[in-house]
Formats: C-alpha cells, sequence, structure tokens
C-alpha cells in the first residue's frame, strides 16, 4: 500500500515540527503557512532538533511549500496547526479543496477546535489531537522540540503508524476531551512563562512562578468540577494533587517532579515566542477558556482573568516579572 499524503496547515513551530518529522521518513508533505514563513524554508530549509539528538536538516528541495490552503488538496491527511483565532477560517478553507475521504487532524492548543471544524467538513473524519511538548524556533528556518512527550490522538492506524515511523510517539486515546481538559491545565503554564523570560526549566525551578500556577489550575479545577469535567491523567499524579505538588519547596518540587522537570535550557513556551516576535498570543484560548467556563457556572476566575491582561497589555508593551510580583499581583487579584 502506498504511503499517504499530508499536508500542513499552518505550518508554524509545530506544523514544521510534525511534518518536518514525515519528510524526513519519506513521506510526501505540503507546508502551507505564511509567505514569510515559507520563503525562509525556501531559502535555508528546515532543521530539526530534539532534545539532545542530533540535528536533522532538510535541504530545500525537498520540502514542498505553499501559502494557499487549494496546496492540500491531494492530502490524504491534513494536520490542521493554526492558531484556535484561525480555525473558522481554516475550515471554511479546507471545505473547498478537500479530497474526498481525507482526514483533518486538530493538533491545536484549546477545547474546541475539533467541535469548529466538523461542522464545517461534512464526509470528513475530523481526529482530536494533542501535543504535549512545547516546540520553539531558535532561529530561521528550525524548530526546536526540548522536552520529551507523547502525541496524542483519536485512533487511526494509518496515521499512527506514519507518525510511528517518523519517530514521533503517539498514543491513541478514546477520552480526547479528557485529555484536553489536562492539556489546558498544563497549557495554563504557557502565560506565566511569557511573562517570566525565563527558560521553562528555570521558570518552573521557582517556587513563586509555580504557585502562579496553582492558583491558575486550582481555579480551573473548581470551574471543571462545576460543569462535570474530569481531566485526564496524563503524568505520575492526578490533576487534582498538582497545584499541591507545584507549591513544595523548590528542594521537594525537584525530587517529587523530576521527571516534569527533564527540560533542556533552550524550551521556553510558545506564547513566549509570541511575544518575542509582536503576534497575538493564544491566551483567550487558554486563560481565556478557563475564565469563559467558570462564569457560565457562576464563578469567578480572578487568577486566570489577571493574566489574561496581563499578557494582553505585554502584548502592546512588553514586560517581564519576577515570580514575586506576579504571584502578588495574582493573589490580590482574587
Amino acid at each position: 500500500m502506498s504511503k499517504p499524503r499530508f499536508a500542513v496547515l499552518g505550518a508554524g513551530s509545530i506544523g514544521c515540527h510534525l511534518g518536518g518529522h514525515l519528510v524526513a521518513a519519506g513521506y510526501q508533505v505540503v507546508f502551507i503557512g505564511r509567505p514569510s514563513g515559507m520563503e525562509v524554508l525556501r531559502e535555508r530549509g528546515l532543521t530539526l532538533t530534539v532534545c539532545a539528538r542530533p540535528p536533522v536538516h532538510l535541504a530545500p528541495e525537498r520540502l514542498t511549500l505553499a501559502t494557499q490552503p487549494g496546496a492540500a488538496a491531494d492530502a490524504d491527511y491534513v494536520l490542521v496547526t493554526v492558531k484556535t483565532a484561525g480555525t473558522e477560517a481554516a475550515a471554511k478553507d479546507l471545505a473547498a479543496h478537500l479530497a474526498p475521504g481525507a482526514v483533518v487532524v486538530s493538533f491545536q492548543n484549546g477545547l474546541h477546535n475539533p467541535a469548529t471544524l466538523r461542522p464545517a467538513l461534512p464526509g470528513h473524519t475530523v481526529l482530536a489531537g494533542m501535543v504535549p511538548y512545547n516546540v520553539v524556533q531558535p532561529g530561521p528556518g528550525a524548530v526546536h522540540q526540548g522536552m520529551p512527550g507523547t502525541l496524542m490522538t483519536e485512533p487511526d492506524d494509518t496515521l499512527h503508524t506514519a507518525l510511528r515511523s517518523a519517530d514521533l510517539a503517539v498514543e491513541a486515546r478514546t477520552d480526547m476531551t479528557a485529555v484536553q481538559h489536562a492539556k489546558l491545565l498544563m497549557n495554563l503554564n504557557n502565560a506565566i512563562n511569557a511573562l517570566s523570560g525565563l527558560p521553562l526549566r528555570d521558570q518552573l525551578g521557582q517556587r513563586a512562578y509555580r504557585r502562579c500556577l496553582a492558583l491558575c489550575q486550582r481555579e480551573a479545577l473548581t470551574a471543571y468540577r462545576a460543569a462535570g469535567v474530569t481531566p485526564a491523567r496524563l503524568g505520575p499524579a492526578s490533576p487534582r494533587l498538582t497545584p499541591y505538588i507545584l507549591g513544595l519547596p523548590d528542594a521537594v518540587f525537584r525530587r517529587v517532579a523530576a521527571a516534569s522537570l527533564r527540560i533542556d535550557a533552550h524550551a521556553r513556551s510558545s506564547m513566549w515566542e509570541d511575544l518575542q516576535r509582536g503576534r497575538p498570543t493564544e491566551i483567550d484560548s487558554l486563560q481565556g477558556e478557563i475564565v469563559a467556563l467558570a462564569r457560565s457556572h457562576g464563578q469567578d476566575a480572578a487568577a486566570n482573568a489577571r493574566l489574561a491582561a496581563l499578557v494582553h497589555e505585554a502584548e502592546t508593551t512588553p514586560r517581564t516579572w519576577t515570580g514575586a510580583e506576579l504571584y502578588a499581583e495574582l493573589r490580590a487579584a482574587s
């Protein structure tokens, strides 16, 4: 049987990471992204780095690049990696071009992207997916995965065979709603990392920053309970215990959460990268989701609301916060 053909819609950090590994494994992939980003790849090619592994460079002639969604017309699988704000437009674009039987996979942050894609793409399978690690662009034409992790999607044997052959660990899940809610708890740290200006390992090594995350997670868990949502357990500790662990003294936390700190020195959140590049962030799909869910059940998620406001301020007026400053700000709000 011939190998499936792929398209990546939204070829930024995550899209280039996934698509690049598939190209390196011999799959046909078309990268669809902004003209400026595609021009960089056309000139420099794509360099993939993962933790301590040797880099893999894909020369420009190995990359198929496009800027319009019509380039996905021949794909068997379309990996959607646009930001949440662009999902509705992406769905409309794909509806005009997808081949019969093409499968769409949402590898996006947030909770509602598959539900946005499905009504616009009748007759097509839309799979929810989750990327558990951060990928950033350390330089033009380069993407870096700074921590280990296993991709998760709804079951699809052909897709999973391709990803595994591309050296991308993947797990089939039938509880992706619970997985997405668990990932959102983890992603509440993206804003804290962005405002800290520090690499993830350094930021998570400081109790004051972790206490900020614990505040946000407690509000989220309260909203989840009100909504009848039980997040999946994705790590060694259950989600309800994580805020307690985050608040432990640094030395104790390092022992208890050693696996969570297996992050290389370059790893940062994608939101930090957005602020550095002057791009709009996904804060409304992260902290904003918690604020909206809490309010829908007559609750207040004041720490998450304040953090979202601080990130929106940083989008126009950059500022870094110490852990003590940020924790005091969020405590005052809550």
